[in-house]
């Protein structure tokens, strides 16, 4: 069976008031599309990318349609401690605080692990699952300071469950997104914030194209109970809800943002 994407759900304005940071929200990938939901839920968003170029573009674009008072930008490369700490400074120093991040930021690649090799493996840990954990500390410190309480949603991925050949170095680094995010659940909750996760199967766009074959995507498509993949705008859905007070109670959570089969 294979169905259609349902229309687009417009903002109910439920993140009225609140400063957001989103990673990796350059082009029309996740990154992209949570930061576009995020603005139009009310929030106000600085945005960020290790390319600088095509921020430039993403951010202009969003600030055409939403303010350049609502939308800030900075390139970061998440695995540079510094430029972390740069991106969350100019959260607060834009907006006089911080309330939501969203941790996008991540890169796979294919290899068997008789050919991969330290490099390979080294650099997917440290964007993915390295950088997760910068970008957490950054936001906890900050948030922990201001005692305003505050929501951090992570990227994680159903290959942190499930193996997938070829995706050792994703996936361990996507298993250690969700226990980051458990245990980073359990002491933010002392200072009033929340760690949760999404876990998308898949979700299309450019980028992926470009790092995946078609082969693979025909099959990882056909595993899907819809017949297709998700629009990054639907698992920027779950991350707005789990980023706004419907989902209060909730922390320490990865969901899975998937119709594959059981």
């Amino acid at each position: 069976m294979t169905t259609s994407p349902p229309p687009y759900e417009p903002g109910h304005h439920l993140l009225g008031g609140r400063a957001a940071v989103v990673t990796a929200a350059a082009g029309a990938g996740i990154g992209g599309a949570t930061a576009r939901r995020l603005l139009e839920e009310g929030a106000s968003v600085v945005v960020s990318d290790a390319h600088a170029r095509r921020l430039k573009e993403s951010a202009a674009e969003l600030a055409d349609t939403f303010g350049t008072d609502r939308v800030t930008s900075l390139p970061c490369d998440v695995t540079d401690e510094d430029q972390v700490a740069a991106l969350f400074d100019l959260a607060v120093e834009r907006h006089g605080r911080l309330d939501v991040v969203v941790n996008n930021a991540g890169l796979g690649g294919t290899a068997d692990l008789v050919d991969m090799s330290d490099e390979q493996w080294s650099k997917v840990l440290d964007v993915t699952l390295n950088g997760t954990f910068r970008c957490t500390r950054a936001a906890l410190r900050r948030m922990k300071a201001a005692g305003q309480g505050g929501v951090v949603v992570n990227n994680a991925s159903v290959v942190g469950w499930r193996a997938q050949r070829g995706q050792a170095h994703y996936a361990a680094a996507k298993a250690g997104v969700m226990a980051l995010t458990r245990c980073a659940a359990l002491e933010a909750a002392e200072f009033g914030v929340r760690v949760n996760a999404v876990a998308p199967s898949l979700a299309m766009h450019p980028h992926l194209v470009k790092v995946t074959t078609p082969e693979l995507l025909e099959e990882l498509t056909a595993r899907e109970a819809f017949g297709r993949y998700a629009e990054p705008w639907e698992v920027a859905n779950v991350i707005v809800f789990l980023a706004s007070g419907y989902s209060s109670y909730m922390t320490g959570e990865v969901v899975a943002v998937s119709s594959q089969r059981a």
